[in-house]
């Protein structure tokens, strides 16, 4: 995959990640949450770029049959895809960065469930 794609993918998720942030983090999210893609750690460009190729294989490798799923199961496989990320790139993470589908904050899975409908749009 070309370098310039692979950025695209991970600004897309990074954008739909950020939009989730702003419309469902209850009160002010933390400045790094809505931080934009230049201001990203490198780790985590990657991760999204990562995780947004994931997903649209997923889609694709279904025939788009990934409409079917709840928002719920959408949501999940952001989640999981991601903390496999995390897994990746840290040692040793800190809990809540590895916290499992029902541990997460209702924000946090809402905004993975519009992840994926951002990147099933894009497919």
């Amino acid at each position: 995959m070309q370098a310039d794609q692979q950025e695209d993918q991970g600004r897309t998720f990074r954008e739909a990640w950020i939009a989730g942030v702003r419309k469902y983090y209850p009160g002010e999210p933390k400045p790094g949450y809505v931080a934009p893609w230049e201001d990203t750690p490198e780790w985590e460009r990657q991760a999204a770029s990562a995780v947004f190729g994931q997903v649209a294989d997923f889609v694709a490798l279904t025939d788009g049959a990934t409409g079917k799923l709840t928002r719920e199961q959408r949501g999940r496989f952001v989640a999981l895809c991601w903390l496999a990320q995390i897994y990746k790139h840290f040692d040793d993470p800190k809990p809540s960065y590895v916290a499992d589908w029902d541990a997460m904050p209702s924000w946090q899975q809402e905004t993975n469930a519009d992840i994926f409908a951002a990147i099933e749009g894009r497919v």
